[in-house]
Order: structure tokens, then C-alpha cells, then sequence
């Protein structure tokens, strides 16, 4: 019998998971809500764990020769005083990789161009009311609809919703031949820089504010928040001056879930466990969950147990990230520790686990940022 799959929604963990499925021959449809799949705004990390998944569906190499890789990440305060260094480089003495910086629009393209068309149904919304009919049509329906999930809302109602962090953040993409990743800390705000492919460097500029506080005007408010900042923060702002500025609030799911299944729904990425950026691991988790779920669903056993053992697998490794991702946001974000975090990355280099350890059972290769090393100037 031939087992039928419904992916509700067509980000970057909904295709992976596809691609997964598509190429173990099970028969798998996307419904996308948006007309066109395309992606927007920030620079990816991609690090050893989303590189394994990437390998498992064909990617991986691709990846690697379209992006960047990340050789170190500096820490520094907002009149250029270095705080800490991570040298990023002894990762991939022990894994074998270093990181990846890769726009989201190129990691989409990829994606999206490697799935066959005629798997993909675009102009297709899927609300709550809806779930019910998929659930009832396929044998397994997969909630891949990102932060305002339907499919989690219709199997797990309202309760577990996005909530906001407490800052809101403006991202950008300009041409300039930044080399070195980044963030640099004020009061309340940071400024972060990631090369990505091609020439192009992003940015991103999160600060503590009210939910809807960002205002229209973003390049006077950058400019007043971060224009006598130390270099390169002022050139790129004037460079985003006839770019595209992305403003968004940044939220994270709670309660967290007590499982990503339900019935023969599951849920993965943002759906299952939508955290706040921080760690740089939204994407990255994205992947693995979905090649973990098309693995564990192509085994050809019984799919309640297959859904089970992916629950178990991913489950509490991508909600430690998340919570390890808004409590470092709320560390280096608000206003009255500014002091101690500044003297803590001069110490210690405090972001010690980027990498998520691998979760059990896993069949990816991965290492914790902890292993590579911090440098302290």
C-alpha cells in the first residue's frame, strides 16, 4: 500500500522534509500557501548537523561551494573593543566541517529547484478547519506552516502560541566583501554582520522595544541607534540605504510542547518549536528535524511508531536549543546587564554551545561550539 504524505508548508524544513521523502519513493505532496516559494532576508548558519542532513538529501555539497564558510566569530562592544573571539575553525577539526553562511533566498533556490514541480501546490492555504480533511485524505499530514502553524493550532489549539521576546529586529543585505562574522553589543541593541555568498554581507540589528515599536522610518532610527557605532555598522547602514529593510518582531513558542505528534499529524521546524535567533539555529533545526522525519517514516514499519521515534529523536534536543536561544537573547539584550555581559564574553567567550549535541539515534555527525575553542583578546 502506498503510504501518502501531505506537507503543509513550503519553508526550508517542509522541502527538506519532502526531498527526504520524495527520494526514498514515497509518495509526498507540498501545499504552500504562498504563489511563489521564494526566501527573503537574513544570512543562514549552516552548521555540522544541518550539513549532515544536507548530505543525506544531495545538498550538502552544494551548499558548501554556493556559501561561505565561517572561520571565526568575534564579539566585540559598540566603540570596537574586542570582547572575545570563537575560533570556529577547531569545529571542523573534529567534525570535518566548518560552518556555512548561505542566503536564505540561495538555500530556498536549492531546495526548491532539486523537488520535482509536480509535488508542489502553491496558492494553496491551509487553515485550522482544513487540518481535519488532510488528516482524513493522507497518512500522514506534516506541519511544516512555520511560526503561526494551522496544523499545530488544530492539533494542539491555542494554548501553545508565539510569544514575544521582548525585542524587535531590522535585517538587511548589502554588496560589501565583509569577511569576518560578528555581533557587536550596545545597551539594549546589538549589531550582527555575516558575509554570505556572492559578495553580499548581511546584517542584523535586534533591539529591546515595546511589540510594534520599530516604527515606519528605519533608516533615520538606525542611524540614530547606531550611527556613531565603531566599523563597519555605520557603512552598511548607508549602504541599506536603497536596499530592502525586513523589520520583524522576534518571538518564541510557550508553553513548549509536550510532543510534535498528534494522531498522524507531526510537527517540525518553526511549527514545532519556534525559537528566537539568537542561536542562529531555526534553519538549521528545520533541516534536521525534517531529513530525521523522512528517515524514520521510509523504514517501512508501522507509522505510529515511526512518528514516536522521531518525536523521540528530536523532541528535547530542538526545545534545549530553544530555550538556550531566549535565555542568551534576554542575556545580551536587556538593558541593566549590558555590564556583565560585556565582562562575561571578555572572560569567557559565554556562547559556548551554538552546535546542538547530537540527539540519539541520530545519524548525523555533530559537535558543540564548546569544542571550538573561544580566544579572549
Amino acid at each position: 500500500m502506498t503510504v501518502r504524505i501531505a506537507v503543509v508548508g513550503g519553508g526550508i524544513g517542509g522541502l527538506a522534509c519532502a526531498l527526504a521523502l520524495n527520494q526514498r519513493n514515497l509518495d509526498v505532496t507540498v501545499f504552500e500557501r504562498r504563489a511563489r516559494i521564494e526566501g527573503r532576508g537574513t544570512a543562514l548558519g549552516m552548521w555540522p548537523d544541518a550539513l549532515r542532513a544536507l548530505d543525506a538529501i544531495g545538498l550538502g555539497e552544494r551548499v558548501r561551494r554556493t556559501g561561505v564558510a565561517q572561520q571565526e566569530m568575534r564579539f566585540r562592544r559598540s566603540d570596537g573593543r574586542t570582547l572575545a573571539r570563537l575560533d570556529v575553525g577547531r569545529l571542523e577539526r573534529r567534525t570535518g566541517d566548518l560552518p556555512v553562511l548561505i542566503s536564505r533566498t540561495a538555500l530556498i533556490s536549492l531546495l526548491r529547484g532539486t523537488l520535482s514541480a509536480d509535488l508542489v501546490r502553491t496558492g494553496q492555504p491551509v487553515e485550522p478547519a482544513d487540518v481535519r480533511d488532510l488528516r482524513a485524505e493522507y497518512d500522514v499530514v506534516v506541519g511544516a506552516d512555520g511560526i503561526g502553524s494551522a496544523v499545530r493550532e488544530a492539533c494542539f489549539g491555542a494554548a501553545h502560541r508565539p510569544r514575544y521576546s521582548g525585542y524587535s529586529a531590522w535585517i538587511g543585505m548589502v554588496p560589501s566583501d565583509e569577511e569576518v562574522s560578528q555581533e557587536i553589543f550596545g545597551r539594549g541593541r546589538k549589531f550582527g554582520v555575516t558575509p554570505a555568498e556572492a559578495g553580499l554581507t548581511n546584517w542584523y540589528a535586534p533591539i529591546r522595544v515595546p511589540q510594534g515599536g520599530l516604527g515606519d522610518d528605519p533608516m533615520t532610527q538606525l542611524r540614530d541607534l547606531f550611527g556613531d557605532w565603531c566599523d563597519p555598522v555605520p557603512s552598511l547602514i548607508e549602504r541599506s540605504a536603497d536596499a530592502e529593510i525586513l523589520s520583524y518582531p522576534i518571538r518564541y513558542l510557550a508553553p513548549r510542547l509536550p510532543t510534535f505528534v498528534s494522531g498522524n499529524a507531526v510537527l517540525i521546524g518553526d511549527a514545532a518549536h519556534l525559537m528566537t535567533a539568537d542561536l542562529g539555529q531555526g534553519a538549521c533545526q528545520a533541516l534536521v528535524d525534517g531529513v530525521a522525519l523522512g528517515r524514520h517514516l521510509a523504514g517501512g514499519g508501522d507509522l505510529a511508531h515511526a512518528l514516536n521515534q522521531y518525536d523521540r529523536e528530536r523532541r528535547r534536543p530542538a526545545q534545549r536549543v530553544a530555550t538556550a536561544a531566549r535565555l542568551l537573547g534576554s542575556f545580551t539584550l536587556r538593558p541593566g546587564l549590558s555590564h556583565l555581559r560585556d565582562l562575561t564574553f571578555g572572560a569567557a567567550g559565554t556562547l559556548s554551545r551554538h552546535e546542538p549535541r547530537p540527539s540519539r539515534g541520530a545519524n548525523t555527525a555533530s559537535a558543540s561550539v564548546s569544542d571550538s575553542g573561544v580566544r579572549t583578546k
